[in-house]
């Protein structure tokens, strides 16, 4: 069991999930974020860091004494080029390199779908290693942050996961994500498989539960020692009666990233003003 783990973006949603799901007796998790993070409740072994990911002393300082990283920080939405490039671009190279110079052996990386968003949906489940096509600059910076990682495990010997997250939330907030839902109680059990498995190199996995819907494969998450153990189906009849069927022709059901693809998400139009 890894001692000490940092996580970036411990305010962010996955981060306030994963807090008192990684815990364990033993264990300190040294949390960071640009905001400000909750103290720490009774019995609550953690450290709180504030700093932003893209400063490289302050990320090398929160790096030192620790066994893995969690690197959840960044825009977790579409945004403009220029931020998208220094917090979720930089920031994740920051990171990358703050961990090669304090020794940390293993970094875990939060990918996301949207780094395959373009792909259209097919009858087989998609592979872990599906080719990138991004579909926002959101989810290119993902295809960059598993980039960097295959880097920095080829040339430096760190070891690697990239998580294609798929959504991770208490619960499927629409049809599409009956598919894509990664449960907290699940994404914890994910994270803690990355970060004490035998692993060396670089290695991408999805991130979701084993749920009756799914798109994507679990074979690389299950060889780390993954096991599911919930299912969205439970909140289906639920969501559907909220939200309806989407369309059987639209990008919800169709594309990997659902409406991501669509002129919706479209920034470089969006600030051109065209």
């Amino acid at each position: 069991m890894s001692h000490r783990i940092l996580i970036t973006g411990a305010a962010g949603v996955v981060g306030t999930l994963m807090r008192p799901r990684l815990a364990a007796p033993g264990r300190t998790l040294r949390l960071l974020d640009i905001a400000e993070l909750p103290p720490a409740g009774d019995g609550e072994q953690v450290e709180l860091v504030r700093a932003s990911v893209t400063d490289q002393a302050a990320m090398q300082a929160a790096c030192t004494g620790v066994d893995a990283v969690i690197h959840l920080g960044g825009h977790s939405l579409e945004q403009p080029w220029e931020q998208i490039l220094d917090v979720n671009i930089n920031g994740t190279h920051t990171v990358l390199e703050a961990a090669r110079r304090a020794g940390v052996p293993r970094v875990v990386l939060a990918s996301s779908n949207h780094a395959v968003g373009f792909e259209p949906r097919g009858d087989a489940e998609a592979a872990d290693d599906l080719f990138p096509r991004p579909d926002t600059y959101y989810g290119v910076s993902k295809v960059a942050m598993e980039a960097l990682g295959s880097l920095y495990a080829d040339r430096y010997g760190l070891e690697v996961i990239g998580v294609r997250i798929g959504s991770c939330f208490e619960r499927p907030k629409d049809v599409r994500m009956l598919a894509t839902w990664l449960s907290p109680d699940d994404g914890a059990r994910l994270f803690e498989a990355c970060v004490s498995a035998p692993h060396k190199g670089f290695t991408l996995v999805w991130g979701v539960s084993d749920n009756t819907r799914r798109w994507f494969s679990l074979d690389g998450a299950r060889a780390l020692g993954y096991e599911s153990l919930d299912n969205s189906e439970v909140f289906a009849a639920e969501v559907i009666a909220e939200h309806g069927e989407p369309a059987p022709d639209g990008p919800e059901l169709n594309y990997i990233g659902g409406a991501w693809v669509t002129s919706a998400w479209d920034t470089a139009v969006k600030e051109a003003g065209q």
